[in-house]
């Protein structure tokens, strides 16, 4: 139903004006409790002094939620002790989002198709986890409906970041 909502929005650019660093930190505090479950440390990196972006607060929250819980259940395995969380300037007239693993990381082929609904990369490892495998699709539509772009760059044994560039509000 929240795919159905934002699809349906998409024509409606949001208006209001958006601290990207405090929504950060709300985001990384309703993530707190699966990071300790599973002995994952967050670590944000927020730049000073960013402008606010343009945006609908609890999409913007839902994308930063969906990211961080992702990167902590699929990318915060053994060996990985950490999920960073960076919100810096991307040029003049953008922020970028980041968020980043040093787990698995992800095979190419499956990189083109991550953002499709209901797929997983692995089932039966995606039900343990819980989820819908409609993550990374709702992320991708609210990326879109902020006039915003989304980058999933990814190695195997290296690990997973994943960028969402925002434009500034004006």
């Amino acid at each position: 139903m929240a795919l159905s909502r934002i699809e349906a929005d998409r024509f409606l650019v949001p208006r209001k004006e958006i601290d990207l660093g405090e929504l950060i930190e709300k985001a990384v505090e309703e993530n707190h409790a699966l990071a300790e479950r599973r002995d994952c440390e967050i670590r944000v990196e927020v730049e000073d002094g960013l402008p606010p972006v343009r945006g609908d607060e609890a999409q913007l929250l839902q994308l930063a939620d969906n990211l961080i819980g992702n990167a902590i259940r699929y990318g915060c395995t053994e060996g990985c002790e950490a999920v960073t969380v960076a919100v810096r300037r991307s040029g003049r007239d953008r922020l970028r989002l980041s968020v980043a693993d040093k787990g698995p990381g992800i095979a190419p082929e499956h990189l083109p198709r991550l953002t499709e609904r209901f797929y997983r990369v692995d089932a039966a490892r995606s039900r343990n986890s819980g989820g819908t495998g409609l993550g990374l699709a709702i992320v991708k539509h609210i990326a879109e409906r902020h006039r915003g772009t989304l980058n999933i760059a990814s190695a195997v044994g290296k690990g997973t970041t994943i960028t969402v560039d925002l434009p500034v509000a004006r």
